[in-house]
């Protein structure tokens, strides 16, 4: 049985670009469906990292109250460990103005059912959970809405389906994207040389939760994000490790940790076995054009990031609130499919840059920092010139900083959204 119903702006995937923009569509008065194929946010190791320029976009909302009541802990600096034991101040977030001076850790569920309940405050916004999107539909080579099905996971056949029309798709839905697949929009790949495997480990009174520091060891990369109740913590290896590390055992993975973080040995035995350690297949990608009549992919979908500098949800959310400042008046002006090309291409032409720089920014720090850890070659320091600048050039903490915070290009809420 197939069901049809209509919305002015179907956007599908309910991570942090998708929902931002259902919520400021919603506030332009406009009729937008959010598609979620999870039944809810509640799933371990998403990004969590919170970004000035995301912060401030929040507090432009009327949000930063109900953001900052979430459990969280803050990155006050960004360090890298130097040879003698000491640590080299990198990125020194107090050059930069209150109350946009760090990096926030916030569980990506609690942000995201945060956005939702204030999006669900706006009559014209409506999110469906639990639900798949299969396929475009598309007529005169126009796409004019999307087919969803119930998800199931053991492949059984998901019964009823659903015709979602709509006047414009925004596909949010990750690096895996089905609807840029669906499109045949094809990513170019730039090699990763790592993939990330997550775990959590306890976290005891005074441990350390305001400084986030990489540490090398050998061949080894661990990094850990304080959280208020545990560290989440990422052991990077080379990229295809997968298979070895697990054969490995749980016990070979305990001696990795806690050579690399001898301050976590006492706790490493939280890890029971290779089934709490969750694999990242590594990608980084961008798509050469992001639309076709009907569609824009923005987000993981038009750009897969590195996890090098925790910036993926926030240049999502960038993306978001530069699609709905072009495409809600558009919409509002009666514009839909093939009339709406000029307004994807904005998108694209606007958000390009900044997908640029940061994945040129992450793809050097790949060959600095972690194709030279796997190669053993850290145990000598990170390179010269960061190290010269940042110690005898203070400023430059402050460029660094503010780099890392905002990124290229931040935006800012329209006025029509902002309350």
């Amino acid at each position: 049985m197939v069901t049809t119903r209509r919305t002015t702006a179907a956007v599908v995937g309910g991570g942090p670009a998708g929902v931002v923009l259902g919520l400021l569509l919603a506030r332009a008065g406009l009729d937008v469906e959010v598609v979620e194929r999870h039944d809810d946010f509640n799933r371990d190791f998403r990004g969590d990292t919170v970004h000035a320029s995301t912060i401030r976009l929040l507090d432009e909302l009327g949000l930063g109250d109900a953001f900052r009541a979430l459990p969280q802990s803050r990155l006050d600096d960004f360090s890298l460990p130097m040879p003698d034991g000491s640590r080299l101040l990198l990125g020194d977030f107090s050059r930069l103005t209150p109350p946009y001076d760090h990096v926030a850790m916030v569980p990506q569920w609690d942000l995201l059912d945060m956005l939702v309940t204030a999006a669900r405050a706006e009559p014209s916004f409506a999110i469906t959970m639990g639900a798949a999107a299969t396929g475009l539909i598309v007529e005169n080579g126009v796409v004019t809405g999307v087919h969803l099905a119930p998800r199931h996971d053991d492949g059984s056949d998901p019964g009823e389906r659903t015709e979602l029309r709509a006047d414009v798709v925004v596909a949010c839905d990750g690096r895996g994207s089905t609807l840029r697949a669906a499109a045949g929009l094809r990513p170019v790949a730039t090699p990763v040389p790592f993939d990330t495997w997550w775990f959590r480990l306890p976290r005891h009174e005074g441990d350390t939760a305001s400084a986030l520091v990489p540490a090398f060891t050998g061949h080894d990369v661990l990094l850990s994000f304080p959280r208020p109740d545990y560290h989440q913590v990422a052991y990077f290896a080379t990229k295809g490790s997968d298979a070895r590390l697990r054969a490995e055992g749980v016990e070979a993975f305990r001696v990795r940790v806690a050579r690399l973080r001898p301050d976590f040995a006492d706790r490493v035995g939280a890890i029971s076995s290779m089934d709490d350690v969750h694999v990242l297949d590594v990608r980084m990608d961008r798509l050469r054009r992001w639309w076709r009549p009907g569609l824009l992919c923005i987000g993981d979908a038009a750009h897969a990031m590195s996890p090098a500098g925790g910036v993926g949800i926030n240049l999502a959310v960038q993306d978001a609130v530069a699609t709905a400042a072009v495409l809600a008046p558009a919409l509002r002006a009666g514009r839909r499919g093939a009339a709406l090309d000029h307004d994807l291409a904005r998108v694209q032409r606007r958000r390009t840059p900044p997908a640029v720089v940061v994945q040129a920014a992450q793809a050097v720090l790949h060959r600095v920092v972690f194709e030279r850890a796997f190669a053993g070659r850290l145990q000598d320091g990170p390179p010269l010139l960061p190290v010269l600048l940042a110690r005898y050039v203070p400023p430059v903490r402050g460029l660094y900083a503010r780099g890392i915070a905002f990124g290229p290009l931040p935006e800012h809420a329209p006025g029509w959204a902002r309350r």
